[in-house]
């Protein structure tokens, strides 16, 4: 047993926080490249790991794409579940930021191709290419619902998804996307 003076005994880095920055590496080389371009040596090297300690945590690029992909996707999930529980905030800004969340920060010319490798790839992505989406579409419905009831909610939480779709794919800019949702949602929640 060490003493608190000599410090910890094991490295800093523990094994969840080395997967996490593996799969942020592998996300952002599967973005630069395609799935299809994208080898394991590109990921390790990105991620400053061995080819075959890659191996160890992946048995496969497929396995790596999906892992990467599923974090990815779980994170803004819980970003936006955070961000609509606020409900000291009006329920405007709590939309835009959650929208911002999901989908703004996928806007403009680098973000999107992280976006653009998920959206091309849902079959190696299985289950939780359908989930994630629905999950965020009944987190938004049920923060409507708060203010304006349930009947009322679905149809505008799917407008305003399909508006935010559309502006994803006509903006060049994160900020371009947020301005234009901004008015949506403020025709859409009164």
């Amino acid at each position: 047993m060490s003493s608190p003076e000599a410090g910890p005994v094991s490295s800093p880095t523990t094994d969840s926080d080395r997967r996490t920055t593996v799969l942020n590496s592998a996300l952002a080389t599967f973005a630069r490249f395609g799935y299809r371009k994208t080898s394991m040596e590109e990921v390790a090297r990105a991620a400053h790991i061995s080819r075959p300690g890659l191996y160890f945590l992946f048995s496969s690029k497929e396995a790596l794409f999906r892992a990467a992909a599923t974090q990815a996707l779980e994170r803004d999930i819980a970003v936006v579940e955070h961000v609509l529980a606020d409900i000291d905030r009006p329920l405007p800004e709590r939309l835009i930021e959650a929208f911002d969340r999901w989908a703004g920060r996928y806007v403009g010319p680098l973000a999107r191709d992280v976006a653009v490798v998920i959206e091309d790839n849902p079959d190696l992505l299985g289950e939780i290419a359908q989930t994630a989406p629905r999950r965020f579409e009944e987190l938004i419905t049920d923060a409507i619902a708060v203010e304006s009831g349930h009947e009322t909610a679905t149809p505008v939480a799917q407008t305003m998804i399909s508006a935010s779709i559309g502006l994803k794919h006509q903006a060049a800019t994160r900020e371009f996307y947020l301005e234009r949702l901004k008015v949506a949602i403020e025709l859409l929640v009164h």
